[in-house]
């Protein structure tokens, strides 16, 4: 029996999702140091609390919201589950998720992913002029040659076989979405083309950030977005953890990788159902969970 837990990323986030992990302990502590750190009231963001003002930002949806409140509550999760004396043979993370499982493999602490947090969202909400649409229902090779075929776009998240998000210019998104055969195409609510090369500037200004932060090898393997093979090497983890705002978000070889190394359950740790909804259709071997409060804890 092996057990991995995943965690979720942006579009996982609703308004109220902090109420299942307030009588987590210490939840009110760090929902008051995330707000230090922000310079805003993140747990009434969470409420939707304020949301008529303009500056600070005070949108959950906003990019610089939505990174630190689900690093915050899926921090907590972690904390309890290992009070529990729960454990994972492997930890895996979607997109910010992936800040979480480092977190929860022990290669920084806290404090080190709460400032990540910050800098990662405030970075990605300034890195605009890009489009992404999630695409559902086509035909691979035809997706793979129209995706080829113009430099402006890429997959940025491989997240199953019958989907995927694709990034780019807005103009070369839009080709390529209207050119390919497929159930729907949905256009995402967001600032920028993440995920791709033209997250360059932002990667870089990441990758300067971290140069300095120490990673300590993990206690537990991390499959990596931009490489879902299992690692605990700190130097390494840091290197893919920069490579990832440039790169796609390889889920589908992630949930390749859980059935490899024979895992039987997965547990998404966090708000919402996406990657245990992704993992119940595409692995008939794994066994999908959710732990998203104190509820789920028998707390």
């Amino acid at each position: 029996m092996g057990i991995a837990w995943v965690f979720p990323g942006q579009g996982s986030q609703a308004i109220g999702m902090a109420e299942a992990v307030l009588d987590l302990p210490g939840a009110r502590e760090r929902f008051a140091r995330a707000s230090e750190l922000l310079g805003r009231d993140l747990l009434a963001i969470c409420a939707g609390e304020g949301l008529e003002a303009v500056t600070p930002p005070c949108d959950l949806n906003d990019t610089r919201n939505t990174q630190p409140a689900l690093f915050v509550i899926e921090s907590l999760l972690v904390d309890a589950l290992k009070a529990q004396g729960r454990h994972a043979e492997l930890v895996a993370g979607h997109s910010l998720g992936e800040l979480v499982a480092l977190y929860a493999a022990d290669v920084f602490d806290l404090e080190t992913g709460l400032t990540l947090m910050r800098e990662r969202s405030t970075l990605m909400a300034q890195a605009g002029g890009g489009a992404m649409t999630a695409v559902l229902g086509f035909d691979r090779a035809e997706l793979d040659a129209l995706v080829a075929a113009n430099a402006d776009v890429v997959i940025a998240n491989d997240n199953s076989s019958a989907q995927v998000v694709l990034s780019g210019t807005p103009e070369a998104v839009s080709s390529v979405s209207g050119a390919l055969k497929c159930k729907r195409a949905v256009p995402l609510a967001v600032s920028g083309a993440f995920h791709s090369p033209f997250m360059a500037e932002a990667a870089a200004a990441f990758a300067a950030l971290l140069e300095p932060i120490p990673f300590a090898d993990a206690t537990i393997a991390v499959l990596s977005n931009t490489d879902p093979s299992p690692c605990r090497d700190g130097a390494t983890l840091k290197a893919r953890l920069v490579n990832q705002m440039t790169t796609g978000v390889r889920w589908r070889e992630t949930m390749e990788a859980l059935e490899h190394a024979g895992i039987d359950t997965a547990v998404e740790i966090g708000p919402g159902n996406v990657l245990s909804g992704l993992i119940k259709r595409s692995c008939a071997g794994i066994s999908p969970a959710r732990i998203a409060g104190a509820a789920d804890l028998g707390l």
